[in-house]
């Protein structure tokens, strides 16, 4: 009798390619998160956020952004100096550009600090690579939505335009408290919920609610700070 010697199996990865991790971070976070924590890949999503950031800020025409540097040059009592058509030429190349980098720089930052919080001060499991994974797939939400966002950001002519809490506040007088309403971005708080799902995927012991909790803490604080600058 011919015996036949079967190859070993090679396990299938219980995460899914990076398209449809994109579209479950949207309808199905808590799987995803909880893939994610088994298997922390991460350099995908990262790439492809930072990369849509680019498009977002390349879509908007610089003389948008020269006009809001003028108006608020105005209202500091100067005046903005013409910009060369040379210069504006470079400007379209290197803002796109150094958007990307900017956003992975973010990203990496905000791994750190969220390893920092959970794994270092509050003693939960979990690594770097984890946080890494968790925040480049949730900021995904907040960065679709920018590219969204665009041709309003173009017809305002505010490059900065989000949907935020301060379109709630309309009874709020201008000032440092609408800023910071202003400063607190809807998308944002949905991607942070999701991170906080990763926080709970990561260790089970941390409940989602104690994440998030800690997480909106972060947002608020950062809020604050923002609003004394807008």
């Amino acid at each position: 009798m011919e015996s036949t010697i079967e190859e070993p199996s090679v396990p299938e990865s219980r995460l899914p390619a990076l398209p449809a991790r994109l579209f479950a971070v949207f309808f199905s976070p808590g799987k995803l998160m909880a893939q994610l924590a088994a298997e922390p890949k991460w350099f995908g999503a990262l790439v492809v956020a930072a990369i849509v950031v680019g498009l977002s800020v390349a879509l908007i025409p610089v003389d948008v952004m020269l006009e809001v540097g003028r108006q608020r040059a105005l209202e500091r009592g100067g005046e903005m100096p013409e910009i060369p058509e040379a210069a504006t030429r470079v400007m379209r190349l290197v803002l796109p550009v150094t958007s990307v980098i900017s956003t992975m720089i973010f990203y990496f930052v905000f791994a750190g600090l969220y390893t920092v919080i959970f794994a270092f001060i509050l003693g939960d499991e979990g690594t770097y690579k984890q946080y890494l994974a968790v925040v480049s797939h949730a900021s995904f939400i907040a960065v679709l939505f920018g590219l969204l966002l665009t041709p309003l950001r173009i017809s305002t002519g505010d490059p900065q335009f989000t949907l935020n809490l301060a379109s709630f506040m309309f009874f709020l007088p201008d000032g440092y408290l609408l800023n910071v309403f202003q400063a607190m971005d809807l998308t944002q708080i949905w991607s942070m919920l999701v991170v906080a799902q990763g926080a709970h995927a990561i260790d089970g012991r941390r409940s989602f609610t104690s994440a998030a909790m800690i997480l909106m803490g972060i947002l608020v604080a950062m809020a604050l700070v923002i609003g004394r600058f807008l």
